[in-house]
């Protein structure tokens, strides 16, 4: 009998926790919608910026310095956009694979050098780096806990201006690319200096084919000095709500695995609190019948 209690200890603990799973799946499912609007609202208006400044830059004769390639690149800053909470998969390990790759690739002279920074967002990425002996400058845990476009332009604010004035030659921004609730894309994408050529450039083209031609007020130079800041704010911007939306999908898929391997346990071991149960009944019958045969033969 004691072996059918542990067993009844178990179900109702898997059933308890198969509860949990569910109500984690339906939390994320109602953060994932929300994330989803805000993501794919700044999705069109950052690749229509790409265009505009595309089309700047070729009507430009001015020399911006985010827009200058480096002749030999000393430093290198990497901002990687983690999580804040775990439960997800493998959604912060598979991206930290990734960067590690990267980084044993591309920069693993500069990682050996103590010339690679990273700026961690999340407290996933805080708790990873450090304990791999990376040189992490910055942390932001808890990062998501109030997300705001604010928040995001203070770190690339002060990225840009080390970018500018001379301290980094590069930096790049790696994160989960949201492609749909239970697949993400790994990226680890070039934000400082700008490339122009990897822009998409649709601005000003009409259907016909015809190219439209702007006045600019007060002239091209002015007009990208302050767009360019704005571009790259939006980059980590658009990072940050991508990886958000595909932690929650992450999250999501995850819990509903959980669930279902719960249930299928929890099968299982009902399974086998039948047999035990039908086991004991049986070895209790055959006891009342062997003691009733006693009696009978005395």
């Amino acid at each position: 009998m004691a072996n059918l209690r542990d067993i009844r200890t178990r179900i109702s603990s898997i059933k308890n926790t198969q509860q949990i799973t569910k109500a984690m799946k339906m939390v994320a499912a109602a953060k994932l919608r929300k994330a989803q609007q805000k993501m794919q609202q700044t999705r069109p208006y950052a690749k229509k910026m790409g265009s505009v400044v595309t089309r700047l830059v070729r009507n430009s004769d001015a020399d911006n310095v985010l827009l200058r390639q480096p002749d030999e690149t000393d430093r290198v800053c990497m901002i990687v956009v983690g999580s804040d909470r775990g439960l997800c998969g493998g959604f912060n390990n598979n991206l930290f694979r990734k960067v590690e790759e990267t980084i044993h690739e591309e920069y693993q002279s500069y990682h050996e050098n103590g010339k690679l920074d990273i700026i961690a967002i999340g407290r996933k990425a805080n708790a990873y780096f450090p304990k791999r002996k990376y040189n992490v400058v910055s942390g932001f845990p808890g990062f998501f806990d109030d997300l705001t476009y604010g928040a995001t332009s203070e770190i690339m604010q002060e990225v840009t201006e080390k970018f500018v004035s001379g301290f980094y030659d590069k930096v790049v921004i790696a994160f989960n690319e949201f492609k749909t609730v239970i697949s993400q894309n790994r990226l680890v994408e070039t934000v400082l200096p700008i490339a122009v050529s990897e822009l998409d450039d649709d601005e000003g083209s009409s259907q016909s084919g015809e190219i439209t031609d702007y006045i600019y007020e007060p002239d091209v130079n002015t007009i990208l000095d302050k767009i360019l800041p704005v571009h790259v704010n939006m980059q980590l911007w658009r990072a940050v709500l991508d990886s958000n939306a595909s932690e929650q999908g992450a999250r999501m898929a995850a819990m509903d695995n959980a669930t279902e391997n719960a249930k299928e346990l929890e099968e299982e071991l009902q399974l086998k609190y039948n047999q035990a149960r039908q086991s004991a009944i049986t070895t209790e019958i055959s006891e009342i019948v062997s003691g009733a045969a006693a009696l009978e033969d005395n």
